[in-house]
C-alpha cells in the first residue's frame, strides 16, 4: 500500500496495491499490520451507503468525546470527497481536501477526528463504505453548510445537480462553529 500526503496534515490518501489479469483483480482493502504503521486508530463500526448522482452528503463531523476518524472509499461508482479542518487553532484550520474516489482507482481517504467530511456523487449511482474508529452517537452530530462560500470547495457539479438532505440544507456556516476540537502539536 501507498501512502500519499496531503496539504493537511494527517489527512493521508492510501493507494492499494492491485493484482489484476484476465479473470478480474484482487486487493487488501484493510490491513491493521500495514494501515496502523500509518495512523494510530482502531476500526469499531464499518458503514455503507448507496446514493444515486449529485447526492451531497455533508458536511457533518461527531463532537467529542463521540468524535470519529473514518477511512472512506467507493466500491461501486466515484464521488469527490472532502474533509474540512475544524481543529481550533490549527494552521490549517477551514482548509480542505478534496479527491476522487471510484471504483477503478480504488483509492481510500482517511479522515481524522477533527475534520468535517462530505461527498457528492459524480456517477449515475455509488455505493461508499466508511470505517469508522467509535461508534455513531446522534447528540454528538455537527454539520457546516456545504457550500459556504468561506470554504471555497469546488463541488465539481452545479448547485441546481446537487441533492441534500432536509436536514443538510439547514446547517451552518464555518463561521457559525464553535469548534470543540482542538490542535496538538506534534513533536
Amino acid at each position: 500500500m501507498k501512502i500519499i500526503e496531503t496539504d493537511i496534515e494527517d489527512v493521508v490518501i492510501i493507494e492499494p496495491k492491485i493484482y489484476s489479469d484476465s479473470r478480474g483483480y484482487f486487493f487488501e482493502s484493510f490491513s491493521e499490520n500495514q494501515f496502523s504503521k500509518v495512523v494510530e486508530t482502531k476500526f469499531v463500526q464499518d458503514n455503507e451507503s448507496k446514493s444515486s448522482f449529485g447526492v451531497l452528503r455533508g458536511l457533518h463531523f461527531q463532537n467529542p468525546p463521540y468524535a470519529q476518524s473514518k477511512l472512506v472509499r467507493v466500491i461501486k461508482g466515484r464521488v469527490l470527497d472532502v474533509a474540512v479542518d475544524i481543529r481550533k487553532a490549527s494552521p490549517t484550520y477551514g482548509k480542505h481536501v478534496a479527491v476522487e474516489l471510484n471504483e477503478e482507482n480504488k483509492l481510500q481517504f482517511f479522515v481524522p477526528r477533527g475534520f468535517a467530511h462530505g461527498f457528492v456523487v459524480l456517477s449515475e449511482e455509488v455505493i461508499f463504505q466508511y470505517k469508522c474508529d467509535n461508534y455513531y452517537n446522534p447528540q454528538a452530530e455537527g454539520a457546516i453548510l456545504w457550500n459556504d462560500p468561506m470554504l471555497a470547495i469546488d463541488w465539481i457539479l452545479s448547485d441546481d445537480q446537487i441533492t441534500l438532505s432536509e436536514k443538510d440544507k439547514n446547517n451552518r456556516c464555518f463561521d457559525e462553529l464553535e469548534s470543540q476540537f482542538d490542535y496538538t502539536v506534534k513533536q
